[in-house]
């Protein structure tokens, strides 16, 4: 294990860290948006009159996506990426980069399908109780907020990673 750590250097793990954060965030994401959007169907066949209320529902896991490109971002930044070049990192370093964009890359990634869960469910109050809606965006505000921690301890942990 040692042995391809240190072939897959400090570089490539920081790499790692960065594509994890963007790559799992997008992927959850991608998962709420598309639970959130199939219940919304059923809705919008019955009264298209909703597709505002809908839509806004569904937009709301996509959040994530966005939270994990900050952190790539943020990540490639530390790197050097934007200033003439990627500093040779060691594997401590490399390490430490990837580190600190994994409570994005799990807390994006999770959050994004759970509050997809929630929108779709909230979508329900748009069908029923269409002048209720705003509660199911407060419900899912609840699960964006664990998606803002993550991203703030990865944004923290990147701040002071080299």
């Amino acid at each position: 294990m040692a042995d391809f750590i240190a072939q897959f250097g400090g570089i490539g793990l920081a790499f790692l860290g960065a594509a994890l954060a963007v790559g799992l965030c997008c992927v959850g994401s991608a998962k709420g948006t598309g639970i959130t959007g199939e219940a919304a169907t059923g809705v919008l066949s019955e009264n298209p009159e909703h597709f505002s209320k809908c839509l806004i529902l569904q937009v709301i896991p996509g959040t994530q996506g966005l939270y994990g490109l900050v952190i790539w971002f943020f990540a490639l930044y530390t790197m050097g990426a934007f200033s003439g070049g990627i500093q040779p990192l060691t594997i401590t370093q490399g390490l430490t980069i990837f580190v600190s964009c994994l409570p994005m890359a799990m807390g994006g990634w999770r959050s994004a399908i759970y509050q997809g869960r929630v929108a779709a469910a909230s979508i329900n109050i748009v069908a029923k109780q269409p002048d209720d809606w705003s509660k199911g965006i407060i419900l899912c505000v609840i699960v964006e907020f664990y998606a803002i921690l993550s991203l703030l301890a990865s944004i923290l942990l990147l701040m002071n990673a080299l």
